[in-house]
């Protein structure tokens, strides 16, 4: 294989791949995230960076993961020698070989989240062709066979599987490691294949799981979201840089509180979701593309939308396909002044599996989403109504099958607190399977609850 330099490529990130104190930082961060959200745990798991002077930058062996300082990141120069007190961690062999393997790769994670490694001790590797965005994160999974941790042999197996083009392996009883162009990537992958993996244990309870149509998948019409056309196409156009606003900075806040929130919440990952809040008329702010969500910042916030002269704030251009669905969304309906979209794990779990999800559970799913309806994998195909049909009359949320579920409001606070809600009653949904069966709220009473709405 190449080495970047050799054929032209820049797969390196300057300010990543350059600068020490920034690498220490990054990774430090990055192993607070990992370890505060359940994926690995105190002893276990190990990350690296490698930069264009071919230095190993590491996690240290025997240290507490959930409190990693920048300081104790070891850096294992090209001859294998090291500095320092810490010891690099024992699985510097796996990284070292992963990079050997795949000179575009420059940061490799491997943790323990815990659907990953149900999967592991099963033998099996997530599908994450049930849903395109899924797959375009990352790939198809790899598997590497059974090695004792820490050894040449590991490395080796886990580097064969990088080098058939995974970028992202399942270890035989262990667990998983992802690579990528930088910690975002890796992060974002190791993430996106975890929330896969949640998504198709919940499915398996409630029915049989979908795989779309090859045709579909195949389409380079059919893009990023699944059936979205190009924010690009010109109806709604990203802007280059320009001031912010009073009104957008408060907007701009308040997308990434909620982004963090998401996050914090199991509702987004990775590089999963989008949130847009109406600027004026049918302008809008919405989260660039190719962003780790917990990490969305004001500069990652760009205008879409008709009136922006083809003028973005902040920065790097790059909505992603969503910023059509949004825009049409903002344009059709004048009271929506929020949507998201996402692809949180319980409703993912309906939507591949193309099973209804009955709010009517308890008063509060019903009062805020009244329903949900579900839609055909094709619905956001250009010239189809599906989705915009189904939001007229105060639907305020609906589902697209092997795809994502878009959710709206009045404030990204209602939009955000709808789809806590849906997915939350999805999660009770699955849960009561083992429990019995399903007594879902009586007419009478919805009539009740109608009345209560127009009081």
């Amino acid at each position: 294989m190449e080495r970047p330099e050799e054929n032209d490529m820049n797969t390196r990130h300057p300010e990543l791949w350059d600068e020490p104190d920034h690498i220490r930082k990054e990774m430090a961060r990055t192993m607070d995230h990992i370890y505060s959200h359940g994926m690995t745990t105190t002893s276990g798991g190990n990350m690296s960076v490698i930069d264009s002077l071919g230095n190993i930058w590491i996690t240290p062996s025997g240290t507490d993961k959930g409190s990693l300082r920048p300081d104790e990141i070891v850096c294992v120069a090209p001859d294998g020698t090291f500095e320092g007190a810490l010891k690099p961690s024992v699985e510097y062999p796996l990284h070292h070989a992963v990079y050997n393997a795949r000179p575009d790769i420059r940061a490799v994670i491997h943790a323990h989240p815990p659907m990953l490694t149900s999967f592991s001790i099963v033998h099996r590797i997530p599908d994450t062709s049930v849903i395109r965005e899924w797959q375009e994160i990352c790939g198809t999974a790899g598997y590497a066979g059974y090695a004792t941790p820490g050894t040449g042999e590991m490395g080796e197996n886990v580097a064969a599987q990088f080098i058939e083009g995974h970028n992202v392996v399942i270890m035989e009883n262990h667990a998983a490691v992802a690579g990528g162009k930088d910690l975002a990537e890796a992060l974002a992958r190791l993430e996106t294949l975890e929330y896969c993996a949640r998504t198709l244990h919940a499915a398996a309870v409630i029915g049989e799981i979908r795989i779309p149509d090859n045709d579909m998948n195949d389409n380079p019409e059919l893009t990023g979201g699944s059936q979205l056309p190009h924010s690009g196409s010109g109806k709604y156009p990203c802007e280059t840089e320009s001031v912010m606003t009073p009104e957008e900075e408060r907007l701009s806040d308040e997308i990434c509180r909620i982004a963090e929130r998401a996050c914090s919440r199991g509702l987004m990952y990775g590089f999963c979701g989008d949130l847009s809040a109406r600027r004026s008329g049918d302008s809008f702010l919405i989260t660039r593309d190719g962003i780790v969500r917990y990490d969305i910042k004001k500069r990652d916030i760009i205008r879409g939308g008709a009136g922006t002269d083809d003028i973005a704030i902040a920065g790097s251009p790059g909505t992603g396909p969503a910023s059509w669905l949004h825009g049409e969304i903002y344009r059709r309906f004048r009271s929506v002044n929020a949507v998201i979209t996402a692809r949180p794990p319980y409703l993912m779990a309906f939507a591949v599996t193309g099973k209804e999800i009955d709010v009517r559970t308890i008063p509060e799913s019903w009062l805020l989403l009244q329903e949900m309806p579900s839609l055909p994998p094709d619905a956001l195909q250009p010239g189809r109504e599906d989705v915009f049909a189904s939001l007229t009359g105060g639907i305020p949320a609906v589902m697209i099958r092997n795809d994502l579920v878009t959710v709206t409001g009045d404030s990204l606070l209602q939009a955000f607190d709808r789809l806590e809600v849906a997915e939350m009653t999805a999660m009770s949904l699955v849960l009561s399977q083992s429990l019995g069966k399903v007594q879902p709220i009586a007419e009478e009473q919805i009539n009740a609850l109608r009345k209560s709405l127009v009081k």
